[in-house]
């Protein structure tokens, strides 16, 4: 194996390979459905709502596609090097969130794994969302085409959305960009 990153090209034939696997195994469609019913639990106050106009029944579909590519790059770049490092390529902020969904379906996302032939790579302290359409653009663009701009967005524009949220969010009482607030429960 290699440790240095493979190329562009090299990394979206085997990606391309690793989501037809993953698409044909016989639990994708139960792993599907697990992944949009834990829609309840994507309590994030910076990740998907950076999306402009976010909505929770018409963005997990096409984010659900987002993040299987996401992995199915990083598959490819630890296929071709052996090196978790270099696969933690940079993912968009909402892409990286739905592959947290995915990955809360462990026993499902293992198996299949197993099944297709390749290593899930997903590490928070050594993932990268400081996506800036680099690598991961190029790669993807030979993949699949260009990726969607509405859930790819680079860290830049993902850093003023945050700003904005925050202050929203400091407005209500929600500190820390939904990480803390001062609201009692107790009955009036």
């Amino acid at each position: 194996m290699s440790t240095s990153m493979p190329t562009p090209a090299d990394v979206a034939e085997r990606a391309q390979e690793v989501l037809a696997a993953i698409v044909a195994d016989e639990e994708f469609s139960a792993f599907e459905t697990a992944t949009l019913e834990y829609s309840s639990d994507w309590q994030c106050f910076t990740g998907f709502p950076v999306i402009e106009q976010w909505s929770l029944d018409a963005d997990r579909g096409p984010l659900f596609t987002e993040g299987l590519r996401a992995p199915a790059l990083k598959a490819a770049v630890f296929d071709l090097t052996g090196d978790e490092r270099l696969a933690e390529v940079a993912v968009a902020v909402p892409v990286d969130e739905m592959t947290h969904a995915m990955i809360a379906q462990s026993q499902l996302v293992a198996r299949i794994a197993a099944r297709a032939g390749f290593q899930l790579i997903h590490q928070t302290d050594q993932e990268h969302t400081d996506y800036t359409g680099d690598f991961t653009h190029r790669a993807y663009r030979l993949a699949w085409g260009e990726p969607p701009a509405r859930y790819w967005l680079v860290k830049d524009e993902v850093d003023r959305r945050v700003e904005i949220l925050t202050a929203r969010y400091a407005s209500i009482g929600m500190n820390r960009a939904g990480r803390e607030h001062a609201i009692s429960f107790a009955a009036a």
